[in-house]
């Protein structure tokens, strides 16, 4: 922190660390064997979209940039309900690699094109053979993961979320602060 910045009592925000998605595999590895969770094969980023044509261009040069490849996977745009845009990527369930590079290239080239202040999350969702679901999920502007276990409408198993949340808290940045461990009702894969 400036001295500017100490007087005036503002900080600079937490820069992402969007390198940490790379985490994602060996943590489905550990999830898999720890509890039994398996990834989907989904991925999905959550941003509010901007109006203007310079954002319609990069989210569309995003979806190219992805969909260009030989092995190139299904990918979805979609908004829910407070707002928000979701931008979904369907791969193999093994293919945790490949998804994770997809959505890292979709955070960064948003943030490239100066939309970073615009993105939320990444959502990364893992189920088990009881069919309980839980999703991985990446707080852009606190660089931390948490886990977030929907039930049913409005509800969420708070016990699978701690237990996801211990299980990887040495192998990921796990966010330790609850407040900011947000509902996401109705994200893909979820």
């Amino acid at each position: 922190m400036g001295f500017w910045q100490a007087v005036m009592g503002r900080s600079r925000p937490k820069q992402a660390d969007l390198d940490a998605l790379f985490l994602i595999p060996s943590a489905a590895v550990t999830l898999q064997t720890a509890i039994g969770l398996t990834p989907t094969g989904v991925g999905s980023v959550c941003y509010r979209a901007a109006a203007g044509a310079g954002f319609a261009e990069t989210q569309s040069d995003v979806v190219e940039l992805i969909t260009g490849a030989v092995d190139a996977p299904e990918v979805a745009v979609s908004h829910d309900g407070f707002g928000f845009t979701w931008l979904s990527v369907h791969r193999q369930p093994d293919d945790m690699g490949g998804l994770c590079t997809d959505l890292h290239a979709v955070n960064t080239t948003l943030e490239a094109e100066g939309f970073g202040p615009s993105l939320l999350c990444s959502l990364v969702p893992f189920a088990d053979s009881a069919g309980r679901r839980v999703g991985l999920v990446y707080l852009y502007k606190q660089s931390s993961f948490y886990a977030f276990a929907p039930t049913g409408p409005q509800q969420r198993d708070n016990l699978l979320e701690i237990q996801v949340r211990d299980t990887l808290r040495d192998e990921i940045p796990m966010e330790q602060d609850l407040s900011r461990w947000l509902a996401l009702w109705g994200a893909p894969g979820l």
